[in-house]
């Protein structure tokens, strides 16, 4: 499902290592879904860890706040791995 980040992906100040970072959960994810791992139990396993590790860190209310933003951040494609920037 995922390729290696190819360096066009949209990233902040942080962007060299959170695409290090992306690479290795793209390596892990096909390593599992190699194993036979349905996509669909990897993407809910893996929200699941990533909303935990942000309410460890932050706490529920800015966790919450952060989630409230994902709709129009979803619908603006910014999620969208075809997507293609110019």
């Amino acid at each position: 499902m995922f390729a290696p980040a190819s360096g066009h992906a949209v990233f902040d100040r942080e962007q060299g290592e959170r695409q290090l970072a992306l690479e290795y959960l793209a390596d892990a994810w096909n390593c599992a879904e190699d194993d036979g791992v349905q996509s669909a139990a990897l993407a809910h396993a893996s929200l699941f860890a990533a909303l935990a590790t942000f309410v460890k860190m932050h706490g529920d209310e800015a966790t919450a706040d952060l989630i409230s933003m994902l709709p129009d951040r979803i619908r603006s494609g910014e999620y969208n791995l075809d997507r293609i920037l110019q």
